[in-house]
């Protein structure tokens, strides 16, 4: 009987000694509270509630803050209190928080695996504060309206080149005239206005005009708020499900049942040939494009002939051009690396 209640009085005294022993080597230098407990730091045991953690803070905190330091009155330096009072605050950020109380109870619990407790700190220390997706969707509002600013610079700064037209600026007056916006009877008495302010107003409907009336293409057209970034990633899916449905159509169509192609369908492909956006097609001038329609430039040979038709009239017109001649008589006699001494 004795011998069995000494047995269990070593077992108990290596246990206790073995979880105190693995609670110690679970402390790592610089790792939270490092070699002291964050516990102990703040006099509360493991599983004190979030009150009894705050309240404990809050008393310490008052004994060492910098602010109310007094010289002997916890018999310790300024510097040691200063010490005290943010190992005090390491602690207390430690296990306020319910994830990181977690992870600094499993290191306690677990202070064989070393390496793992170095990435569950730092990952959680480096881990940006604020959430990426708000960054991201900051980030891309941010880019639609630099966007959509500078179309609207580009749109504007064309109106402006052609109100300075005189081709356009006529057709527009005129179009003004014949809606009846410039001829108004002269005005009088108090509320007569002054050759500038009439003249601003004629500009202005002049303005109005050419916005409505010529079709702008290209880089400088009339900005549309679905072109810009945050429109185009919230439509993707759309536009996603749109093009397989076309290029299916298209197969189906083309490919399975052999239909001949319509006049869209024809441009497409010459403007596939061409390698132009649709924007660049667009801009086109429609006789142009009913010229490629009636040379047949869908199919391939076509084209090919068409194209090398180009390349042949570009070299004719760069052999005669006066400026091209100059400039090859340039490369043959001097060109960009000829070496050349200054007189001294």
């Amino acid at each position: 009987m004795a011998a069995s209640m000494e047995l269990r009085l070593t077992l108990g005294i290596c246990f206790v000694f073995i979880s105190g022993f693995s609670s110690v080597a679970a402390l790592i230098e610089g790792l939270y509270c490092g070699t002291q407990s964050c516990y102990d730091v703040l006099g509360v045991p493991r599983d004190a509630s979030k009150a009894e953690i705050g309240r404990a803070y809050r008393q310490l905190a008052r004994r060492y803050h910098p602010d109310r330091y007094q010289p002997g009155e916890t018999g310790d330096t300024r510097e040691s209190a200063q010490q005290k009072f943010l190992l005090v605050a390491t602690a207390y950020e430690t296990l306020k928080d319910e994830e990181l109380r977690k992870d600094y109870d499993y290191m306690l619990d677990h202070p064989e695996e070393y390496y793992s407790h170095y990435y569950t700190y730092y990952r959680r220390r480096l881990a940006p504060k604020v959430d990426v997706r708000i960054v991201i969707l900051v980030t891309i509002c941010a880019i639609s309206l630099f966007q959509y600013y500078s179309w609207w610079s580009s749109y504007t700064e064309a109106i402006n080149y052609l109100m300075t037209v005189p081709k356009y600026r006529i057709q527009a007056t005129q179009l003004a005239k014949q809606q009846g916006l410039l001829n108004r009877t002269k005005e009088k008495g108090k509320n007569r206005r002054s050759k500038e302010e009439i003249r601003e107003e004629e500009e202005q409907i002049i303005r109005d005009i050419i916005k409505n009336k010529i079709d702008i293409k290209g880089g400088y057209q009339k900005p549309n708020i679905s072109d810009i970034l945050l429109c185009k990633i919230i439509l993707f899916p759309y536009h996603l499900c749109t093009y397989v449905a076309w290029h299916c159509s298209w197969f189906y169509r083309f490919t399975v049942r052999g239909e001949e192609y319509g006049d869209e369908e024809r441009l497409y492909i010459i403007r596939r040939y061409m390698k132009m956006s649709q924007a660049q097609f667009d801009s086109l001038d429609n006789g142009l494009r009913d010229t490629f329609l009636k040379q047949q430039l869908w199919i391939k040979e076509n084209y090919e002939a068409y194209r090398e038709e180009q390349e042949e009239e570009m070299k004719m017109k760069m052999a005669t051009d006066s400026r091209w001649k100059r400039y090859r008589r340039w490369m043959r006699s001097e060109g960009p690396g000829r070496i050349t001494f200054a007189d001294d």
